[in-house]
């Protein structure tokens, strides 16, 4: 008997707990739905013809599918594409492994007034573009680097050290201080440590950094615009500069615009399963 009414009290709680979790999933359905009408605006609109394109029929399936958008983006963003594969990839890599350096300094070879440091190192994350456009660009004039790739991959490395030294600062922080410990027994120095003990189990945190840093710099229209001369430009200026004079290309804009977040998005389509391994591993606990 009591069996039987134990049972029965237990039946109503599993029915209310699985119309709740199909209520949180009919929240997440329309936010995600929410979240991806606009890419379907910019899909369907990009494989129209122009005289489609430029009428007000944004939500409707094209009645002829064409691909004179995407030809004519390809043409106009491939040099802007590789300008800025050219940018970012340096941008990224040399940020990383500053912030892994001064990361390990932080986390595990403590020095007077280290907190102080790493302050003023957080204090870089909150220091606006705007701040230091007109002295960063004097100074890259000085050094005759205006108009290049150059002096951009300088300006994201700069502005990218802060937060990279966060994440490894604070993921190393989670790193057995045996470790290093057993490391000094044996000899090894600071720069020996971290290449053999430290450098292989940072693989978490370097894919956090990585990816922060390409779609960081990817996306980055200020200093490009600022810092770069024509022939020079990445995709974002390029694709601000993609407009019509007299008539909104609209099925080139919306291809153009697809084409330059590509590859930002097949960054966390493949790369965003490490990317969340290295958040939950500890890459940005404090």
């Amino acid at each position: 008997m009591t069996a039987a009414v134990a049972r029965t009290a237990v039946r109503p709680r599993a029915r209310a707990g699985a119309a709740g979790r199909w209520l949180k999933f009919g929240v997440l359905l329309v936010f995600a739905l929410i979240v991806l009408i606009p890419m379907y605006v910019l899909l369907v609109t990009s494989f129209k013809p122009l005289a489609e394109a430029t009428a007000a029929r944004a939500w409707q399936l094209p009645t002829v599918w064409t691909v004179e958008g995407w030809v004519f983006a390809w043409q106009e963003l491939a040099p802007s594409l590789a300008n800025s594969l050219r940018m970012v990839i340096p941008a990224s890599i040399i940020s990383s492994v500053l912030g892994s350096l001064n990361g390990y300094v932080m986390a595990k070879w403590r020095f007077p007034h280290s907190d102080v440091v790493f302050t003023l190192f957080l204090f870089g994350m909150f220091i606006p573009y705007q701040a230091v456009m007109i002295p960063l660009v004097q100074m890259m004039q000085a050094a005759d680097l205006m108009g290049t790739i150059t002096p951009l991959v300088i300006a994201h490395v700069v502005f990218g050290i802060p937060i990279c030294t966060l994440i490894f600062r604070n993921y190393y922080a989670t790193l057995p201080d045996q470790l290093i410990e057993a490391s000094r027994v044996d000899g090894a120095g600071m720069l020996r440590t971290y290449w053999s003990i430290i450098l292989p189990n940072s693989a978490p945190a370097f894919a956090v950094t990585l990816i922060w840093q390409f779609t960081s710099a990817w996306n980055d229209f200020l200093f490009a615009v600022f810092l770069t001369g024509p022939s020079d430009w990445p995709v974002t200026v390029a694709l601000n500069n993609l407009t019509g004079s007299m008539v909104m290309p609209y099925n080139q804009q919306m291809a153009a615009a697809l084409l330059a977040s590509l590859p930002t998005l097949l960054v966390y389509v493949f790369l965003g399963r490490f990317f969340m391994r290295g958040l939950m591993a500890g890459a940005l606990k404090g």
